[in-house]
């Protein structure tokens, strides 16, 4: 079955589209960034976005260039994959949600609507993030030059979940399997395989046995 492209979606030239591939209405994939004079991202040329056997790029939604979308792989109404990401096999990206550039999420994660993913983040395997999570980078909030070699996403290890609209702090890791409550505020790292709640987040317990992959 060859790729299946909505005649009101974009695909720019070069883009690579495995077998079963669909693009939906008003989707674009393959879009070069178009920075601010003043953003500090990379701007070298780009290679061709390229979406693996089977991978949904939804309505509305949109993928840059230099990003691999793995094979089944959704992406979901109204989101957006930026630049440099490598999106693995079997990954949801919900409705509404943006991962930001040099991300990568591994197969089988979840990103639910309206999630905020921000650069240089590390998703593993299996992760569940829950709609509204916010993650950030810069401790600095975009003052000092010092901030530039700093800047860091969070690591979310394989099999850690997020609860609804949980802030994740700058270069913090999330344990393999643990579990970090909705609304949380997690400023330091989560061992793995407990559960973090609160503001500032607090480990209060082991997650149970029955709950780990």
């Amino acid at each position: 079955m060859a790729a299946e492209v909505h005649p009101t979606a974009v695909v720019h030239e070069g883009t690579v589209l495995g077998e079963g591939v669909q693009v939906l209405e008003y989707a674009v994939v393959g879009k070069q960034p178009v920075l601010s004079a003043r953003s500090t991202a990379k701007r070298e040329p780009l290679p061709p976005a390229e979406l693996a056997e089977g991978a949904v790029v939804s309505t509305g939604a949109v993928v840059f260039a230099g990003t691999t979308i793995g094979a089944r792989t959704i992406v979901g109404d109204q989101a957006c994959v930026r630049e440099r990401c490598a999106i693995d096999d079997d990954v949801v990206v919900g409705r509404g949600a943006l991962v930001e550039n040099d991300t990568t999420v591994g197969a089988r994660t979840k990103i639910q609507a309206n999630a905020y993913v921000t650069a240089y983040s590390t998703l593993e395997e299996d992760v569940f993030i829950a709609p509204c999570v916010v993650t950030t980078n810069d401790n600095f909030m975009g003052r000092t030059e010092a901030r530039h070699e700093l800047v860091k996403g969070p690591t979310i290890r394989r099999g850690a979940r997020v609860g609804g609209g949980a802030v994740i702090c700058p270069g913090v890791e999330i344990g393999e399997e643990a579990f970090v409550g909705a609304g949380a505020v997690v400023t330091k790292d989560v061992p793995p395989r407990m559960v973090a709640v609160g503001v500032p987040a607090q480990t209060i317990r082991p997650v149970p046995d029955d709950e780990l992959l």
